[in-house]
């Protein structure tokens, strides 16, 4: 349940993707259930959440589970074995289902952290980073991970928001390098930012009474595995 959610969540929010994770969970309460699950049954109840690649790597990664013995992974190395899975997402689940000692680092924690301690590196490069993940790791409650990394991730989702966050209730406020310096809105720091490449796409649509005509696209690229018009 713990890895559904965090997948399900990784480019969703918490109000939108609430339904569909206990759909989802309904119809696929066991790894083995989502294993032997056909791929069109799955993507039918990931439809509208958008970037189904997820979709298929958690078909993927259910499947490579249980040809193994159905065991679920329980550090975050072994998680790291699975289609889908990166290291926030591998840490996040460790920490919150085995209470394994790792901290997570996702654009939430990056915020909170850039913020609080004042990072001047910009968290996209590789000093910047490496700033970020040793602070988490010097900040962890190694006797709660699970508990602190969820706080610290809704801290970033509910007080250190990217626009407008509020500052007046922190309990952090009268230590924080960015408030104190009036700096809330430049941090953190970024040296780059992604190339927005519109995509053109021509279609021939196809009716018969009251049918139309629908291909499924193939299993590489964009929207891989779902249907479209001629």
């Amino acid at each position: 349940a713990i890895w559904l959610s965090e997948v399900l969540l990784q480019q969703t929010r918490v109000d939108q993707g609430t339904s569909y994770y206990l759909r989802f969970l309904a119809h696929f309460p066991t790894v083995q259930d989502l294993a032997r699950a056909d791929i069109q049954e799955v993507l039918r109840l990931w439809q509208g959440l958008g970037y189904y690649r997820r979709a298929h790597h958690l078909h993927s990664a259910a499947k490579m589970v249980v040809e193994r013995g159905g065991d679920l992974p329980q550090t975050p190395a072994e998680w790291l074995q699975l289609p889908g899975v990166g290291p926030y997402t591998a840490a996040a689940i460790a920490s919150i289902a085995l209470n394994y000692p790792e901290p997570v680092v996702d654009g939430n924690v990056i915020r909170v952290l850039s913020r609080a301690f004042g990072a001047e590196a910009p968290y996209d490069t590789a000093e910047g980073l490496r700033w970020i993940r040793q602070a988490a790791h010097d900040l962890l409650d190694t006797a709660r991970p699970g508990d602190y990394n969820q706080a610290l991730m809704d801290m970033g989702a509910t007080i250190c928001t990217p626009q407008k966050p509020a500052c007046d209730p922190c309990f952090w406020r009268k230590n924080c390098v960015a408030y104190l310096q009036n700096r809330v809105g430049e941090l953190p720091k970024r040296s780059k930012f992604t190339k927005v490449v519109p995509i053109t796409l021509d279609y021939l649509v196809l009716f018969y009474q009251d049918s139309v005509l629908l291909f499924p696209r193939q299993d590489q690229g964009i929207w891989a595995g779902l249907y479209e018009f001629l």
